[in-house]
C-alpha cells in the first residue's frame, strides 16, 4: 500500500517518518516512581515486540527515575506530561528520548516555551496529543461538541504554537474512543500536515472489546497509508498490546517476519482440546519471533491436512493421536501429548537453519 509522505523524526536511536516502517508503542501501567517494577515490565515488553515506551511522569521523583530506568532498557523511551511544565524540563534533563505534551494543559505560552526550548537544547522530539475528551469549549462551541474536524483544528493549533517558537521537531497524536470519528480525524489531518502521526483508539476497552475496536480502526486508519507509530490501547497488561499491534501490522502486510498462527473454528468432528491446544501453539511460538512461518492448528485428522496446507507446518488432532503435517502432507502420526513438543521440535530446527 502506498503510504503518506511525512517528515522524518528521531526518537532515540529510532527513526519514524519518511516510510520508515511503522513502529509498534505501548506504555507502562506501572508506578514510575518504582524504577525497578518499570523497567522490569519494559523487559517484558520488549521481548513481546515493543519498540519504543512511554511512561507517565505525575510527579518530580518519577522524572528522576526516568535516568536508572534509561540505563537498563534498549528502546526509546517517551515521557508522560501532564499539567506541570516542570516535570516536562525534569524529563527531558534525565534522558527522555521524547516527550508527550498537550500545551492546552500546561498553561500559559511561557510554560509551553520552557519546555520548547528545553526539548530544542537537548534534540528530542514533541508529541502533541490531543483526545477527542479535552477538546477547548471554543472548539466545542464552533462545531456543535465534539466532532473529527474539531480534534484536528485543535492538534493543529497546538502545533503550530509550538511551530511558531521556532521548533518542528514534532509528532502529533489525535485519539477518539469512538473509532469512525478517530478515523476520519486521522484522514482529514493526514491531508493537513506532513509531521509523523502517532495512531490508536484511545479508551479502546478490555481485551475482547479492546482488540476488535482497535483493530477495526487502525486497520481502516493503516490501509489508507496513514500512521507512522501505533499503539492498541487496552485495559490490561500491555504485553497484550503489543502482541495486538504486531499481527495488525502483519495482517495488512505492513510487518513481515514472525510467526501466524491459523486455526480451525472447531466443530462437532473436534476429538481434542483444540481451544486448549491452540492457545498453548500460540503462547509456545512467541520464543521463535524471529521465524516468518505460518502455523496451523486443526482439529481432526479428516480435513485437517487439506485445510493446512497452505500453512508452512500445522499439527491436527484426532482421537488420542494427532498429524504432524507440512506443507499439507502428512509427515508423521504422533500420540496427543507429544503433538505440541514435536511442533516445538520443528520450529527449533527451522530457527537454527534460519
Amino acid at each position: 500500500m502506498d503510504r503518506k509522505h511525512t517528515r522524518t523524526v528521531k526518537i532515540g536511536d529510532r527513526v519514524i517518518g519518511g516510510g520508515n516502517p511503522i513502529l509498534i508503542q505501548s506504555m507502562c501501567n506501572t508506578k514510575t516512581e518504582n524504577a525497578a517494577d518499570t523497567i522490569a515490565q519494559i523487559h517484558r515488553l520488549e521481548q513481546a515486540g515493543c519498540e519504543i515506551i512511554r511512561v507517565a511522569v505525575p510527579t518530580m521523583e518519577a522524572a528522576k527515575a526516568l535516568a536508572e530506568i534509561k540505563k537498563q532498557i534498549h528502546i526509546p523511551l517517551v515521557a508522560d506530561i501532564h499539567f506541570d511544565y516542570r516535570l516536562a524540563i525534569a524529563a527531558i534533563e534525565n534522558g527522555a528520548d521524547k516527550i508527550r505534551i498537550n500545551p492546552g494543559n500546561i498553561g500559559e505560552s511561557s510554560r509551553v516555551k520552557a519546555v520548547v526550548d528545553k526539548a530544542r537544547e537537548y534534540g528530542i522530539p514533541i508529541r502533541v496529543g490531543v483526545n477527542s475528551g479535552s477538546l477547548e469549549k471554543d472548539i466545542l462551541a464552533k462545531y456543535g461538541g465534539v466532532t473529527a474536524e474539531g480534534i484536528v483544528e485543535s492538534a493543529l493549533q497546538k502545533t503550530a504554537l509550538i511551530e511558531s517558537m521556532g521548533y518542528d521537531n514534532l509528532v502529533i497524536s489525535i485519539k477518539s474512543s469512538d473509532v469512525l470519528m478517530c478515523v476520519r480525524a486521522h484522514e482529514i489531518i493526514s491531508e493537513k500536515t506532513d509531521h509523523p502521526l502517532h495512531v490508536g483508539i484511545t479508551e479502546a476497552g478490555t481485551l475482547t472489546s479492546g482488540n476488535i475496536k482497535s483493530s477495526v480502526g487502525l486497520g481502516i486508519i493503516l490501509h489508507e497509508g496513514i500512521g507512522d507509530t501505533i499503539r492498541v490501547s487496552l485495559t490490561g497488561d500491555p504485553v497484550e498490546e503489543v502482541k495486538t499491534a504486531k499481527l495488525i501490522l502483519r495482517t495488512l502486510g505492513l510487518r513481515k517476519g514472525g510467526i501466524e498462527v491459523v486455526s480451525c473454528p472447531t466443530c462437532g468432528r473436534t476429538r481434542i482440546d483444540l481451544i486448549g491446544l491452540a492457545n498453548k501453539v500460540e503462547t509456545m511460538v512467541a520464543e521463535f519471533d524471529s521465524l516468518d512461518v505460518k502455523v496451523a492448528v486443526m482439529g481432526c485428522v479428516v480435513n485437517g491436512p487439506g485445510e493446512a496446507k497452505e500453512a508452512d507446518i500445522g499439527i491436527a488432532g484426532g482421537v488420542g493421536e494427532g498429524l504432524l503435517i507440512k506443507k499439507g502432507e502428512i509427515v508423521k502420526k504422533l500420540p496427543e501429548e507429544e503433538l505440541l513438543p514435536a511442533l516445538k521440535a520443528e520450529l527449533s530446527a527451522m530457527a537454527e537453519g534460519h
